[in-house]
């Protein structure tokens, strides 16, 4: 067997691990609480943003055992790691005061206008508006929004755990799928679009109207659901009264400035050293009106980008096996093999490999990306953005740990809305 095809087992196999700990991660936090000399090494490993990036760095010394240091080192410099800066970047301008108290403010304001109780008009609009406005600001920005909504007005409350599983869930396949009426908001949309001449408005018309009515019908039913539990909550400490305190200190300049940030952040999105120049000088206009900021969340931006570039790093040698089984596949076979794949695979990685199969019909296009983004809320490593949501909440969670396990059951009954909207209608 030559070196390059055992490579390749080897990091079949290094991949397999590093899924197998993704789902194990409760597993180590449990042990981190119950250990007294080696509580640190525990919580290391059960960090799930620290997950993909530690075996990552096991492949790459892998390579230079078997080849050398310089093949090694050309292997990560001829990897991508455009879109974990990206996600980066704009999960620390979406996640500031001034953003997240516009967008509160306007989901306050709909909330009051709807014939409902405020509670569940707010959680039904956190779970449906927000994931759709992720079509204009990138998926990313919607799930840092999102996260943080959920957090300050729901999570932060005594709600049942089996609440906050089912949200997350929820969360996660309404994002996915909410970004797909542009063909620039959404990774697994972005990574073919330009090579298959997708606009906006072959997007709205194949992939939009069915997202929308399977989002609103997820938060819907969710909604519904828990209607109890989120009429019990103390309004008081709503996410409204929230957002209208800090409505007095933040000046409606600063806010159009930082969305000015973040527009600018959208358009260079495939241009890193733009974006990441844009982000210095957003980093000195934080820092000259910190009286209008929170704490930045650049230590979970950082720890998301870390898990998102690990995975670019493991994904990077999984080609060999993933494009044979697409190429494979008649359409149906290929819509729920995608949705599948993509609860072991982030679901970009998995189109640009398709987008590399010559010779695929129109159908099957449409069957590869629909397929993908309806899986990309299965689990935390299927869509780019779940790892922001899953860093923003997973405090809230027993032992501050989401279960995977809990999270694939939790997301289920979302994954079948969204397939039935994109496979029957």
């Amino acid at each position: 067997m030559n070196t390059e095809l055992m490579l390749q087992y080897c990091a079949a196999g290094i991949f397999a691990l590093a899924v197998l700990h993704t789902f194990s991660t409760k597993y180590f936090l449990h042990l981190a609480h119950q250990s007294k000399h080696h509580a640190g090494l525990w919580h290391l490993l059960g960090e799930v943003e620290v997950v993909f990036g530690f075996w990552a760095c096991v492949l790459v010394l892998l390579i230079s055992a078997m080849v050398n240091q310089k093949e090694a080192i050309h292997y990560l410099e001829a990897q991508n790691f455009t879109e974990p800066l990206f996600v980066f970047v704009i999960l620390v301008i979406a996640g500031t005061r001034p953003v997240l108290w516009f967008v509160q403010n306007v989901v306050s304001r709909i909330a009051r206008a709807l014939p409902l109780n405020t509670q569940l008009a707010s959680y039904f609009l956190c779970l449906s508006l927000v994931p759709l406005f992720g079509s204009f600001i990138t998926e990313p920005a919607a799930m840092t929004l999102a996260a943080l909504m959920l957090r300050d007005s729901f999570f932060s409350k005594a709600i049942p755990e089996k609440m906050k599983y089912m949200t997350l869930g929820v969360l996660f396949v309404n994002v996915s799928i909410g970004g797909v009426l542009t063909s620039f908001a959404a990774p697994p949309v972005l990574m073919v679009a330009e090579k298959w001449g997708w606009d906006i408005a072959f997007m709205m018309q194949n992939f939009g109207w069915r997202a929308a009515i399977a989002v609103f019908v997820n938060a819907l039913w969710l909604t519904v659901f828990f209607r109890r539990e989120l009429c019990a909550l103390d309004q008081d400490a709503g996410t409204d009264s929230k957002a209208q305190s800090a409505t007095a200190t933040i000046p409606l300049s600063v806010v159009a400035i930082h969305f000015l940030f973040l527009a600018a952040t959208v358009w260079f999105a495939h241009y890193p050293v733009v974006f990441l120049g844009l982000f210095l000088f957003f980093l000195g206009f934080t820092e000259a009106y910190q009286q209008f900021q929170d704490r930045l969340m650049l230590r979970e931006g950082l720890l998301v980008a870390f898990f998102l570039a690990g995975l670019v790093v493991l994904g990077g040698k999984q080609e060999w096996w993933l494009q044979p089984i697409l190429a494979g596949m008649n359409t149906t076979v290929l819509f729920f093999g995608a949705t599948g794949l993509t609860a072991i695979t982030d679901n970009a990685a998995l189109t640009y490999l398709g987008s590399l199969v010559s010779g695929l019909s129109d159908s099957a296009k449409y069957a590869l990306v629909a397929g993908a983004v309806t899986g990309g809320g299965l689990t935390v490593i299927a869509n780019a953005p779940n790892p922001a949501g899953y860093a923003i909440l997973k405090d809230y969670f027993h032992e501050k740990a989401i279960s995977p396990g809990g999270l694939f059951l939790s997301a289920l009954i979302p994954t079948a809305i969204a397939a039935v909207c994109f496979r029957f209608f």
